[in-house]
């Protein structure tokens, strides 16, 4: 088989993928404290890889068969800390294509054997700021082709339209007391979710703004709040990860583009997790800890709105199921060993959905 047939050939079988699979659910929840302002939460957790990077692996592969990077028998290699690395291991066996997910050593015991069970090999590094690099020495090594999801999570999307979340979001809420969304709540972990969603909305002339929600650990709030200082710095970086799973990086990467966020909020990892616990409880399933985070988002535009005394509606993502972390974000011992104040976290998260206080994020617009 010749470069570009087999090429034509993996197109053809993920194209056929994608046909098998119905599109996320779109769940309401109710705010009590908040009369006349719908939220809604994306499920992208019902993808076939359990999470919202099933839509950015399946992006990245098209886009690197499309430039030709991707070889027969060839490995692929990402740079991970987790949900993306599942995806994409479900679609490289798909393509019969070896694959290495490079990750923290601190990446979640059940992300890791959800890449083995989908035939992905794990390459554990103990520095989270390495694991670009030692993507890169494995590409030369093995010949095989390194996905850098971190550079080209904004650009493989056709943020136009084509199914993607944004386009998913508007057609499923054409029909809410509010279609057009005041808001869209997201967090950064590529930004190319934000990237897509800050296109779309401006490409179709609506007026909805887009919302990250930054965890504690991470630069892209403090490299946003550069950028509306007019003093853009790209070069932040921190000694450590994010405390949150998925989300958050100790530097800025190239897929985040600022000039698509309305808004950012910087949200402590106490908070991002007593406000998965409340969703976990409201919707009657167990979410992940980034859900958490963009809940909170959500609490702060919806006070905000509270005040402008409007009405409308907010849409937000479930970007994964609570099932792998349950070694961590539901194990009461895990609490204590990270010194979190569950009980101060859950009455704050209390307080914030009964609309009694601001929930403690900082909040920067443009």
């Amino acid at each position: 088989m010749t470069a570009r047939s087999w090429t034509a050939s993996a197109i053809r079988r993920i194209e056929a993928d994608f046909n098998r699979s119905a599109d996320t659910h779109l769940i309401p929840m109710r705010l009590p404290g908040f009369p006349g302002i719908e939220v809604y939460f994306k499920d992208e957790s019902s993808h076939p890889t359990g999470s919202l990077k099933h839509r950015l692996a399946r992006s990245l592969f098209l886009f690197s068969l499309a430039n030709g990077w991707l070889r027969e028998g060839r490995p692929v290699i990402e740079a991970s800390s987790g949900s993306t690395a599942v995806s994409e291991a479900y679609f490289a066996r798909l393509l019969d294509l070896p694959f290495i997910a490079v990750m923290p050593t601190c990446t979640s015991p059940d992300k890791l054997r959800a890449i083995e069970f989908h035939g992905g090999r794990c390459h554990l590094v103990d520095d989270p700021a390495a694991i670009n690099a030692e993507s890169e020495r494995l590409a030369r090594e093995t010949g095989g082709h390194f996905m850098d999801q971190f550079t080209y999570a904004e650009r493989a999307t056709d943020w136009r339209a084509n199914n993607n979340i944004a386009e998913s979001i508007f057609l499923q809420m054409s029909h809410e007391p509010h279609p057009i969304p005041d808001w869209i709540v997201c967090s950064p972990g590529t930004g190319g979710t934000g990237a897509t969603l800050g296109r779309y909305v401006r490409y179709r002339r609506y007026d909805t703004r887009i919302l990250c929600a930054d965890p504690e650990h991470s630069v892209f709030y403090d490299h946003y709040a550069s950028v509306l200082r007019g003093t853009p710095c790209h070069e932040m970086t921190l000694p450590r990860g994010s405390g949150i799973e998925g989300i958050g990086r100790p530097k800025v990467e190239r897929s985040f583009i600022a000039a698509c966020i309305d808004a950012m909020v910087k949200v402590p990892d106490a908070l991002s997790l007593a406000a998965m616990r409340h969703v976990s409880e409201t919707l009657g399933r167990r979410v992940g800890g980034s859900t958490g985070t963009n809940f909170v988002g959500v609490l702060a535009a919806a006070e905000r709105m509270r005040r402008d005394g409007r009405e409308g509606s907010i849409v937000t993502i479930l970007c994964d199921g609570g099932e792998r972390y349950s070694h961590s974000y539901y194990n009461p011992a895990w609490y204590l060993e990270q010194g979190i104040d569950v009980v101060a976290a859950d009455a704050e998260i209390a307080r914030a959905v009964a609309a009694e206080a601001v929930p403690d994020a900082d909040w920067l617009a443009q």
